[in-house]
This record gives structure tokens, C-alpha cells and sequence, in this order.
């Protein structure tokens, strides 16, 4: 049975605010929640005037607050800009406080630009590519209490104590996450919505070359899939719109917020532009709900994966709730966990 989860990057559309764009995150995780998705994972970005997420730990402890049955998570926390230490010590907290239900997702990108990457380490330089395999193997030790009796850190305890460690997913979109992600024995999330070409081989090589961890005995992946749904194909590729609009101007340095589809309608594009919105195009997946649903196995199946995330940036909040509604009631996500599978004919795995 393929699983459906939540990816929320806490869009801001033009006209709202920051605020607006956090409260929008915790009544789509309530919804979320209510129509039986498997999990919620809130992104990490900084300086970016479209997205509201600088602090998942703290958004997930106001979703986990608030929902009663999904899983909670990061997805993810950048790690080189912080110490394996605090990200331990927060998510252990997360754990003590909400169960078994949090999820803690690492990447090494920094989600941002590099001035404010550098603003993040106190001024200095963000960890460089080479010492982010130090880093997961540090933060993996604080969290399983397995640092080795010569390591520096040996003799801190993590706090607070709690009889399991929160589910450590790596994440990425290129060969290199998925090779640390076999290392380590980590489930891999592939970022299919950043780079949606070679995550079959990727994740192939990922299971071949997977080593067993702490927490899991056999490889595990998922992928995050853009998507936007609607009651039509024609409706869904016309909110589309503002999304891809605003990709193309976040390519050419404008961080601006979501443009509305008005906006987006009315926007005289070049040829150059043009081409570049087929290219865009193959990013997401837009239409209705059956469409949609084939999509998404479809997807599921060719990168050998049980799980799809999904990531909806819309203009309209209402459309944006619409939008996972239809995929939940498509994929039969509030039937028994006996009985409910995709209504499309592709299969998922």
C-alpha cells in the first residue's frame, strides 16, 4: 500500500504575511491529520521572503500539539549550521514530550544563501561537504547514547532520557545524500520536487549499497513529490500557474512571495521564459484527482519506493486544503488500514 505524507514549506502568498503563512501550516496539519496522511514534515529555510519555516523543531511542537495520530517531523533540519548536540537535545525533547510519533530529517544543503549561512554559524563558515559525515555519526551517537569511549563528547548525556530515539531520516537530492544515507543505515527521502531527474538510480544504489543501523535492518525510502490538485485538470493547471511562476523568478534571484494566478495570467513571458516553464513543468504533478493519483504511483513505482510526500505551494490557501483533500478521498486515505489503496491502476511498489 503506498503512504501518502504532508511536506510544508509554510508558503507565503503575496498579500499575507508571516504570520498568516505559520497559522495556514497549523490548519494544514490539523487537515492533514483528519484525512489520514502518514506523516508531516515541516521544512528549513532562511531569508527567503516566500517561506515562513526558519524553525521546524518549534513548528513541530505546535503540529504535534495539535493532531493526535500523524507523524511529525523535519524535513529537515539543515545540520551544518548547528551543533549535532542541540539538534539532539531538541528532538529528544520533541520525543519525551509527543511519543513515538517524531521524525527528525537531516540535509546538509543550507537552505539559504550563503551570507545567511554564515550569519547562522555566528558569522563563521557553515561545516564544509566533508565534515557533514562527522556530523550525522556525531548526531547519531548523542541520540542511540553510542558515541565511542574515546570520542571527546563521550561523557555527556543527552537529555532528556527517553527509552527510544527519535526516527532519523537523511535527505537529499543528489547521489551523495542517498551513499550517506546506505552508510549510516538511515532511511533516504529523495527531493524528487528539487531535482526530478536520476532518483531511480539513486535510490537503486542506495538499497544495493545499504548498511544495517541502529534503527533499521533494511533499507527504507520515500520521495517528495510537488503536486497540486483540483476538480478539474484545467483548474489545477491554472493555480499551477503562480507556483511555477514564482520558480522562475526565484531562478533569476527574486525570493518574492507566491504570485497570485492573476498575476501569473497577466504575466507577458519571453520566449526564453516559455522554455523554461516546459522545463519547470516536469516538477510537478498537476491535474485531477485521477490523474493525479496515477501520477503519484507511477512515480512511486519506478523509483522502488512506498511512500510519497507530497508538497503543495498555492496561492489561495482554500484551493491549497482543496487540493489535499482530493488526494486523501483518491487514495482512499481515510478507509481501514485493510481495505484503503490507490484508485489508480498503476501499481505503487
Amino acid at each position: 500500500m503506498l503512504r501518502l505524507s504532508v511536506l510544508d514549506q509554510s508558503p507565503i502568498p503575496s498579500g499575507a504575511t508571516s504570520v498568516d503563512a505559520l497559522h495556514a501550516t497549523l490548519d494544514l496539519a490539523e487537515a492533514a491529520d483528519r484525512l489520514g496522511f502518514h506523516r508531516y514534515w515541516l521544512a528549513e529555510h532562511h531569508s527567503f521572503q516566500a517561506l515562513a519555516g526558519t524553525a521546524p523543531e518549534i513548528l513541530i511542537s505546535q503540529v504535534a500539539a495539535r493532531t493526535t495520530r500523524i507523524r511529525v517531523g523535519a524535513g529537515g533540519v539543515m545540520l551544518p549550521h548547528y551543533s549535532a548536540l542541540k539538534v539532539a537535545e531538541s528532538f529528544r525533547m520533541l520525543q519525551a514530550l509527543f511519543g513515538d510519533r517524531i521524525d527528525l530529517g537531516i540535509g546538509r544543503a543550507p537552505g539559504s544563501d550563503q551570507l545567511t549561512a554564515a550569519a547562522l554559524r555566528s558569522g563563521g563558515a557553515p561545516a564544509t561537504a566533508a565534515q557533514f559525515p562527522e556530523q550525522v555519526a556525531e548526531l547519531l551517537g548523542f541520540l542511540h547514547g553510542a558515541l565511542p569511549a574515546d570520542h571527546p563528547f563521550s561523557r555527556i548525556r543527552v537529555m532528556p532520557e527517553a527509552p527510544v530515539a527519535p526516527d532519523v531520516w537523511l535527505l537529499g537530492s543528489s547521489g551523495d545524500g542517498a551513499a550517506y544515507a546506505a552508510y549510516f543505515g538511515l532511511p533516504y527521502s529523495y527531493a524528487h520536487f528539487i531535482s526530478p531527474r536520476g532518483g531511480p538510480q539513486q535510490i537503486g544504489a542506495y538499497k544495493e549499497r545499504f548498511q544495517a543501523g541502529p534503527s533499521r535492518s533494511a533499507p527504507e525510502a520515500s520521495m517528495c513529490v510537488s503536486a497540486i490538485c483540483a476538480d478539474s485538470d484545467a483548474e489545477a493547471q491554472r493555480l499551477a500557474a503562480s507556483v511555477r511562476l514564482w520558480r522562475l523568478r526565484l531562478e533569476r534571484g527574486d525570493p518574492g512571495p507566491i504570485p497570485s494566478v492573476e498575476e501569473a495570467e497577466s504575466h507577458q513571458y519571453t520566449p526564453a521564459e516559455e522554455a523554461r516553464m516546459m522545463d519547470l513543468a516536469t516538477r510537478f504533478t498537476v491535474g485531477a484527482p485521477e490523474h493525479v493519483a496515477e501520477r503519484l504511483s507511477q512515480l512511486a513505482h519506478t523509483h522502488g519506493v512506498s511512500e510519497v510526500l507530497v508538497v503543495t505551494i498555492c496561492h489561495d490557501f482554500a484551493a491549497r486544503i482543496r487540493s489535499y483533500e482530493l488526494i486523501a478521498d483518491v487514495f482512499r486515505l481515510g478507509a481501514s488500514a485493510d481495505d484503503a489503496q490507490p484508485a489508480a491502476s498503476v501499481p505503487t511498489c
